[in-house]
């Protein structure tokens, strides 16, 4: 009997399949240290205790999108270990703060399959829950990933596409405890610009670029121990070239969205999310956002930000997303849409 593991195929999947991902992991401040390290992320809130203190949470947490990586890194042995790549996301709800020496596990439930029209590989659907060992549930999500067939034969199970919500209510977005921005340090953030500052429709153009090497990108992968092989072995893609995880170019635009939007803190929700066209070691990201709503919460010193964050390979496109057929752009590696916490102006 063999002791290793291949990974699942398409047609091992089922609806109602559910999985208890290995490993837990003890989440500590080294994690913060590399996130900093990887991405030139800049939010005050995520940097110092004493800022997150002054918006009262007792210390500053870990980034958002750091303890995304980390359930997500969970699920890649069980869910897209044989995958071709990962497609999008659908109902990411950040439900509560991680913060270091927590510990976080992982399970998926299969709510969807399709067999893709060339018969050799399939989407599959999961739902996904991540926990503190306390049982808190910390971060709940959809993401839909194409994966490869052992055998091209086998039969092709009945489609089932999940209907997903197009985007998270605002209503249902989770404040963390005790979060407060009445006494909101600006100058300490680095920008004056609040919820009030806003408009929808406003497009805003991150600036700055920063090119991937293949050093961090490989670091960033062992590090979330994303086991997807298209990320680390050379030879699992026909082209000989690894793929740069997608959560890489996420938390780097993210990192770049600092320039315009300084303020806002934190991520609560992500509604939807495509990888658009593949990322390498030596492209460049580049990062603009567009605000599509604006929502108030159950406190008046926090607003909510609907935003569409786009990464692109090129400079000084910032609004330019599709082509007058309505395709992406082939220079567009992500286009996500979510929803963030800002102050807001109560002065």
């Amino acid at each position: 009997m063999s002791k290793t593991n291949a990974g699942y195929f398409f047609e091992d999947y089922r609806i109602g399949q559910r999985f208890a991902h290995a490993t837990p992991r003890t989440v500590t401040s080294g994690e913060r240290a590399l996130y900093h390290a990887l991405y030139p992320s800049r939010f005050a809130l995520y940097c110092a205790d004493s800022f997150a203190q002054s918006c009262g949470l007792p210390a500053s947490p870990i980034e958002d999108l750091a303890a995304f990586h980390v359930i997500f890194g969970k699920t890649v042995p069980d869910i897209s270990l044989n995958a071709v790549a990962n497609l999008g996301y659908a109902e990411v709800r950040f439900l509560a703060p991680v913060m270091p020496g927590d510990t976080l596990a992982a399970e998926s439930e299969v709510i969807g399959l399709k067999q893709t029209s060339s018969g050799k590989t399939g989407i599959v659907w999961v739902r996904t829950t991540g926990r503190r060992s306390d049982g808190t549930t910390v971060l709940s999500y959809c993401r839909w990933v194409m994966v490869r067939k052992r055998d091209v034969d086998a039969p092709a199970p009945e489609t089932v596409v999940p209907q997903l919500a197009q985007a998270v209510s605002a209503s249902d977005l989770v404040l963390p405890e005790g979060l407060n921005f009445t006494g909101y340090d600006r100058k300490a953030a680095g920008a004056p610009h609040l919820w009030d500052d806003y408009e929808i429709g406003e497009v805003i153009d991150h600036v700055d670029g920063s090119t991937v090497e293949e050093a961090e990108h490989m670091l960033a992968t062992r590090m979330w121990q994303n086991t997807a092989k298209v990320h680390f072995n050379a030879a699992a893609r026909p082209d000989g070239r690894r793929l740069i995880y997608g959560g890489h170019v996420i938390s780097m635009a993210r990192a770049l969205s600092f320039n315009g939007l300084a303020n806002a803190q934190m991520i609560a929700a992500i509604n939807a999310g495509a990888h658009v066209n593949p990322c390498f070691a030596g492209d460049t990201v580049h990062a603009w956002s567009e605000v599509l709503d604006k929502a108030g919460t159950a406190r008046d010193d926090i607003g909510a930000l609907r935003l569409r964050l786009v990464a692109a390979k090129a400079p000084g496109t910032a609004g330019a997303l599709r082509d007058a057929d309505g395709a992406y752009g082939e220079d567009i590696l992500l286009d996500l849409d979510l929803w963030a916490l800002i102050p807001r102006n109560t002065a």
